[in-house]
């Protein structure tokens, strides 16, 4: 089975801070590789969104209906709804993430 992937507006910010970080402390080719790497993550989503786990800030907190995925050190957080993958959050690993995840995924 195949499911269409969305990327929610917020995870496009996420990845838009993401690529302008890398753009303005390294360089415009490692900010356009990782960003491509970080859309190849998200998208390879349609096939066996299943095969991410639950994020460990969630599950201490007995949130479970959020996955994760990983391309390093980024953390890409979704949930999936039938046929659908709604990608909601791609974050830095390097962080403590647990105020964040709170904030963004329980409102």
């Amino acid at each position: 089975m195949s499911f269409t992937v969305d990327v929610i507006s917020e995870a496009h910010d996420d990845i838009l801070d993401i690529y302008r970080y890398i753009l303005n402390n390294d360089s415009k080719e490692s900010a356009e590789y990782i960003l491509r790497k970080i859309e190849e993550t998200c998208m390879s989503l349609n096939q066996f969104p299943g095969r991410g786990h639950i994020p460990p800030e969630l599950e201490r907190i007995g949130v479970y209906t959020y996955k994760e995925i990983h391309f390093k050190p980024y953390r890409i957080l979704y949930e999936i709804a039938e046929s659908q993958v709604y990608v909601h959050c791609v974050l830095n690993g390097r962080r403590s993430l647990q105020e964040l995840l709170e904030r963004r995924l329980l409102r």
